[in-house]
């Protein structure tokens, strides 16, 4: 089953594999399933063609991939070009949303650099 582009696992329940698509998560798969009426145990090679195109043409109705990408990092240019805190927060490549620096927020910030005693290692004579 192939939806944006993107082919749907077939071993695991829809209502999992629908999440490989950007923008898609457990809540939003339930969501989409219960509109297209499909059972939300079903695995993706268990469904029938007329219900692959009744969850394809919900999909089709919702920003996801491409376009949502877009639109947050639209969105993300925006804060940056007027310069308002969160902006400049994703200029500097530091937590956007409250987080403490002093210590931990070492996803945004990279791996740990030591600094040392600023003592250069003396010549051998």
């Amino acid at each position: 089953m192939r939806i944006l582009g993107i082919t749907i696992p077939e071993e695991k329940r829809l209502e999992i594999g629908l999440t490989i698509l950007f923008g898609v998560g457990r809540s939003r798969a339930k969501e989409i399933l219960k509109k297209a009426g499909v059972n939300f145990s079903k695995k993706s090679k268990d469904t029938s063609v007329e219900e692959e195109n009744k969850i394809r043409t919900v999909i089709e109705s919702i920003t996801l991939e491409g376009d949502l990408k877009r639109e947050v990092t639209g969105n993300i240019k925006r804060l940056k070009d007027i310069k308002t805190y969160r902006g400049v927060r994703h200029l500097r490549n530091l937590p956007v949303r409250g987080q403490r620096t002093k210590t931990n927020a070492r996803t945004k910030r990279g791996a740990r650099k030591t600094m040392g005693t600023g003592r250069k290692v003396a010549e051998k004579k």
